[in-house]
This record gives structure tokens, C-alpha cells and sequence, in this order.
């Protein structure tokens, strides 16, 4: 028994195909292509060999996102090996049949589980475009509009699914707030410097006496219009400035400045936009709070080796955890500095040494000569942990602290030429520790509950 099977993978359940004049087929692709349309020549070409329907949209989603990601289930292989001619693995002759799969990669993955021949080429994808344009006439329970259901049902749940996939690292909360730290810091420069500018034709004094564009705003949003500060409001300031002798140096400022008088409704646009500035300040000091937090959840051990801020940086330009954990060592050393990299490239110039990692301290520490070597080593470190945070079960610093340590000892080695632990001696050493604490708090709470037993029973 031979012939040419192709599998049609449907929101509905899965489906095999018999093409009937496969000769003809394989080499005619140019008609094939016109006679898909047509429901009277593609009827005679392939015909129906089996159809299994998903019990239920969990198990259509399961299988769905086994398809996605590649992997063979069980319900498809059984499908598969009940359908399709037996194959002998111990026979030595030529397999008289084949089994058709759209997808390449999904294609090698299915050969490997069932051992069936599998092919992926231009005649199986014509032949799955006829499979989806006449399915329903193959199945004619699926009319009426029920596979249009089935496949909106699907295309929900998978999306959802996407959308929700590990909900507890939320790694997208970390990429909006640390570009909008990033975007926060350009604007509270630039209207902090307006807020002087504006301020000081009022009162020039003030910009020798605080340099500090933060502290300068709130001491212009409390001053306010200098003729009316007094002795009374000296200690108020003293507060903000957190030096007594700096709010009396001002104070004896305003008192003889040099500065223009303001209306009133000019001194109330200028506080206005005070206010907000200093309001918008706060705010960045609280989304950088917010951002530690997250940082400390989400990838506790790459914040803990390169500083939450890099690290987070480095999560925003590979786009996601994952995509950081699955990217090489030499893709995270030049991460963020991809157009010198290019220029480079095209010019026939030095490749850049570092990218995003050069605001580590790490880099700022060693010597010109090392710099290229220690930015090697700490990008080969964040990879590995940004692969533990990814994929560790629980949250922990351990690894992080340990690979930051294993940096410095890199660094000390540069300058003296001590030799640095060995990395998997390192990390035995971690997760041995681990082992030990979770031990320690399975039993502690083994005994609290013997003894709650005891007291139920003394009762």
C-alpha cells in the first residue's frame, strides 16, 4: 500500500488527505494552482482519509499551542499511526509512501516522533490551500457556519493565552516604565532648566546659592515672590534645604537682589509651571521605586549583577526576558549599540566592544586594555542569568550575587593574576545552598504541623 497523505491541522480537529493523482500533481504545480479553486477538480484530485474532532476548546488549544511551538502530541500520533501504512523500522527498502505537513520545522519534528517519511513543499501547501478554501465540504458537519465559530473560539484562546503567558514575570510592565524613566528624565532636565531661566529674572541670587535643579524648583515654589519672604518662612525653608545657614543666606538674598519685579499674574504662570515641574519629579523618583520593585521580582539576579537599571534596559532592547535569556553572550555584549556595530561592518572598521553593559561599573573599573575582556565576561554572566531568572521556579539573588562576585574576582585577576573560581563550581556551590534552604523550610513546617497534631490529640 503506497500513496501521498498530507495533514490538515484545523481550529476543528485534525484532518488526512489522500491525494489521489499525486503524479500529476508533483508535476503540474502551475495548474494546481488554478484547479485548488475549483471544487469538481480538487474533489477528484484528493479525497478524504480521516477526520478526529477536538472534544472540547482546551484540548483544540492544547494542541494548538504544541503545533506552535513545534512538539508532536499524543492525540496526533495516535491519529497518525491508526491512519497512515504501518513503517518497519527494521525494513531496508525505500518508503512507497508520504506524508505531507505545511510547516518545515513541524514537519522534522513530526518524522522524528512517528518515523513516518515527511515532506514540506510547494505541492503540499497548494494542496492545504484547496483543504481550507472546500474543508467544509469534506465535512459537511462543520457548514452552517460552525468552523468559523470554532476557528474565532480558537483564535480567542490563543490569543489570550499569548497575552497571559506567565502572568507573574510581567517583563512588559518593566520595558513601558523604564522607557519612561528614560523619557521622564529628558523632560524634567529640560523644564527644570526652564524653571531657572524663568525664575532667576526674578531672583538671580538664588541660582549661585542652590546648585541642584530639583532642590532650586522647590525652593522657587515655596519662595515664590521674593518681597514677600520674610524671617517667618526661614525655618520652612530650612526644611526643604535641610540647611539652616543656606535659607538665611537666602533669605538675606532676596532682600537685596538685583532681580526684576513680576506682576502678579506673571509670578502665578511662573509657580504654575513650578509646581508641575516639581510635581513631575516626584513622580519620576516614585516610577523609579516602582521599577526596583519590579526589577527585583521579575529578574532579581541580572539586576543584583549589573544594577537594576541596566539590566532593565537590557530586558527593553531585546524585548522581553525570554528573548534576552534565549539571545548568545556575543548578541547581549553589543545589545544597544547595533548602528556602530553596522557602520562598522560596512565600513570595515572596529566592532564595538560593548553596548547597553558599558553603564555597568564593572566596565568603568578595569583598565583601557581590559575593557573589551571584562565587557566579554560580564555579558557572558548576564546571560546566563538572565537564563536562571527566566526559567527559575523561584525568585532568588543567590545566583546573582555569586556571578557578581565571579566578575570582581575576574577583575582582581586582570590587575594581580589571582586566579578566579571555576564557574560550575560556582554555581554547584548555589544550588547546593538552595537544596539546603528549602530542606530547612520543608522541615520547620513538617514540625509545626506534628505539634499542632499533638495539641489536637492532647485536646
Amino acid at each position: 500500500m503506497g500513496g501521498f497523505y498530507v495533514l490538515f491541522e484545523s481550529a476543528s480537529g485534525y484532518c488526512l488527505v489522500e491525494v489521489v493523482e499525486y503524479e500529476e500533481i508533483a508535476s503540474l504545480k502551475e495548474e494546481v494552482q488554478a484547479s485548488v479553486q475549483d471544487l469538481k477538480k480538487f474533489s477528484r484530485m484528493v479525497k478524504l482519509k480521516a477526520f478526529q474532532p477536538f472534544a472540547n476548546a482546551e484540548e483544540a488549544l492544547e494542541n494548538i499551542n504544541a503545533i506552535s511551538e513545534h512538539m508532536v502530541t499524543d492525540q496526533l500520533t495516535h491519529f497518525l499511526e491508526a491512519n497512515l501504512p504501518s513503517v518497519k523500522k527494521s525494513s531496508k527498502k525505500q518508503k512507497d509512501f508520504a506524508l505531507g505537513v505545511i510547516d518545515a520545522s513541524f514537519a522534522s519534528a513530526v518524522q522524528e516522533a512517528s518515523g513516518f517519511p515527511v515532506r514540506s513543499d510547494d505541492t503540499v501547501r497548494e494542496v492545504v490551500r484547496g483543504m481550507r478554501t472546500h474543508f467544509i465540504h469534506f465535512v459537511k458537519e462543520l457548514g452552517g457556519g460552525n468552523i468559523e465559530r470554532a476557528q474565532l473560539g480558537l483564535g480567542h484562546s490563543y490569543s489570550r493565552c499569548k497575552v497571559k503567558f506567565n502572568p507573574g514575570r510581567s517583563d512588559n510592565m518593566i520595558i513601558q516604565a523604564i522607557c519612561l524613566l528614560d523619557q521622564l528624565d529628558k523632560d524634567v532636565n529640560t523644564f527644570a532648566m526652564r524653571v531657572r531661566e524663568w525664575y532667576c529674572w526674578h531672583f538671580p541670587e538664588l541660582r549661585e546659592l542652590v546648585s541642584d535643579n530639583f532642590m532650586f524648583a522647590k525652593c522657587a515654589e515655596f519662595i515664590g515672590d521674593r518681597t514677600t519672604f520674610d524671617e517667618s518662612k526661614v525655618e520652612k525653608l530650612a526644611e526643604i534645604t535641610m540647611d539652616k545657614v543656606l535659607a538665611e543666606e537666602i533669605l538675606k538674598r532676596a532682600q537685596t537682589s538685583m532681580g526684576m519685579d513680576c506682576s502678579e499674574i506673571d509670578m502665578r504662570n511662573v509657580m504654575n509651571f513650578t509646581k508641575r515641574m516639581v510635581k513631575l519629579a516626584e513622580y519620576r523618583l516614585q516610577l523609579h521605586g516602582y521599577l526596583l520593585e519590579k526589577m527585583s521580582v521579575v529578574a532579581p539576579n541580572l539586576g543584583t549583577l549589573v544594577g537594576e537599571m541596566v539590566a532593565a534596559r537590557l530586558i527593553s532592547k531585546a524585548g522581553s526576558l525570554v528573548s534576552l535569556a534565549k539571545c548568545p553572550a556575543s548578541t547581549v555584549q553589543i545589545l544597544g549599540a547595533e548602528k556602530a556595530l553596522f557602520r562598522a561592518l560596512k565600513k570595515k572598521g572596529n566592532t564595538p566592544k560593548y553596548g547597553l553593559i558599558y553603564h555597568s561599573t564593572f566596565i568603568g573599573r578595569a583598565a583601557t586594555k581590559n575593557k573589551g575582556r571584562i565587557s566579554r565576561y560580564l555579558a557572558n554572566k548576564c546571560a546566563i542569568a538572565s537564563r536562571i531568572d527566566s526559567f527559575i521556579e523561584e525568585p532568588t539573588t543567590k545566583y546573582g550575587e555569586s556571578l557578581r562576585s565571579q566578575v570582581e574576582e575576574r577583575l582582581e585577576f586582570y590587575e594581580s593574576g589571582k586566579a578566579p573560581k571555576k564557574n560550575i563550581d560556582v554555581m554547584s556551590a548555589v544550588a547546593k545552598e538552595l537544596a539546603a534552604m528549602r530542606e530547612e523550610a520543608e522541615g520547620g513546617e513538617g514540625k509545626k504541623e506534628k505539634k499542632k497534631e499533638k495539641k489536637e490529640k492532647k485536646s
